[in-house]
């Protein structure tokens, strides 16, 4: 830590404010209102993840990914289930059916998570009601999965070879209504927030983060594609069925603001609300009509009864709502246990650029810059 001179004084933001989104601590100097320095304090939320992995087999570990980002667990399961699959060979066998499933559940939470990073930031701006609008359009989609998988935010639904169950009879007509219902609201809360004079005001040319450092810092996810990148692991990858739908991958081009300030990432996930919507509603006409259900589908017909894969080091990506989630294993191949397994959380990499954005700005525009980072701690922890 830099010295302090007589001028300046430490503070403490968190590790309870509502503001750091969690247990985070930031250590600031401050000059009056400005802040010189941050310092960013983890470990509050430690989820032992890494220790957890090399006690229980690979199958035991899948409720574990769902802890991590906690407001994404799909998409957690989804990206350690894939590299599993690819270790043992099996992963082209994997019906369409189910890779569809998992995609539409999985674009579901990315709205979700969203909703969640959306109405949060427009409460550490000062507007309430966008807050609540999104808490009541994401209570659909928790209702909806819930009734997928029997959870309400810790899923363990994608099993490796297959799912943990089809999805509920009239699941896919749900989506629709959901699709249906959602699209008017999204253009509402754009009218309330996006093009709000005081939301940009507050926003726009704030915590700017150019493309080149986002890239040395390793951030990813919309934190990247906010400072101008077209980069998506869904398309970048190919994985699953994404070669096979149609979207568009979001990006910030500057209509508003600087490219890579908060307002810009914070559109970028708009788009990308939008973008899922589109991909639901193609993996609902694909689950309808191509890939329809039939008595004999069986979802954990390939789930193996014990899943030991050679011995290798492998790693496995994917496009999170928050960015690149990754899993490092290594398997000696006698035991149905990993050896090693390592998380790359992206809200990791992403809260490691703060320190770098955020010299001299206004202490409210510091918690501007922390919401427009969309951080879990679960994950920052692992």
């Amino acid at each position: 830590m830099a010295s302090v001179l007589p001028e300046e004084m430490v503070l403490n933001l968190g590790p309870q404010h509502p503001s750091t989104h969690g247990v985070l601590r930031l250590e600031l100097i401050t000059d009056g209102e400005i802040v010189k320095e941050v310092i960013p304090h983890l470990g509050y939320l430690h989820r032992c993840f890494e220790k957890h992995g090399e006690a229980l087999n690979y199958a035991q570990i899948i409720p574990y990914t769902d802890r991590m980002d906690y407001l994404a667990s799909m998409n957690n399961n989804h990206a350690y289930v894939m590299g599993v699959e690819r270790m043992l060979g099996i992963e082209n066998d994997i019906p369409k059916r189910v890779e569809y499933i998992r995609v539409l559940v999985c674009e579901l939470n990315r709205i979700a998570s969203h909703l969640i990073a959306i109405g949060t930031y427009g409460i550490d701006i000062g507007a309430f009601t966008p807050f609540l609008w999104c808490f009541r359009d994401r209570e659909h989609i928790m209702n909806m999965l819930e009734w997928a998988s029997g959870a309400r935010m810790l899923y363990n639904y994608i099993w490796v070879g297959g799912l943990f169950y089809d999805i509920p009879v009239g699941f896919e007509e749900r989506c629709k209504e959901f699709v249906d219902y959602f699209k008017p609201k999204l253009k509402e809360l754009n009218e309330l927030l996006t093009d709000n004079q005081i939301f940009i005001s507050r926003t726009a040319n704030v915590g700017i983060l150019p493309l080149d450092v986002a890239i040395n810092y390793g951030c990813s996810g919309p934190m990247l594609r906010g400072s101008g990148l077209k980069y998506d692991l869904r398309r970048v990858d190919e994985y699953s069925v994404y070669p096979e739908l149609d979207f568009e991958v979001a990006y910030a081009k500057g209509e508003i603001g600087t490219v890579g300030d908060c307002w810009n990432r914070y559109q970028v996930r708009v788009v990308e609300v939008e973008e899922s919507l589109k991909i639901i509603e193609q993996c609902v006409e694909k689950l309808t009509k191509e890939h329809k259900r039939t008595k004999e589908f069986d979802p954990r017909a390939l789930c193996p009864k014990k899943t030991t894969p050679k011995a290798q080091d492998f790693y496995v990506r994917a496009e999170n709502p928050k960015g690149e989630i990754g899993f490092y294993f290594i398997a000696d191949g006698r035991s149905d246990k990993p050896f090693r397994i390592k998380s790359r959380g992206p809200s990791f990499c992403n809260l490691s650029v703060l320190p770098a954005i955020s010299k001299n700005v206004m202490i409210a525009d510091l918690i501007a810059i922390i919401g427009s980072l969309d951080i879990v701690l679960g994950e920052v922890d692992r």
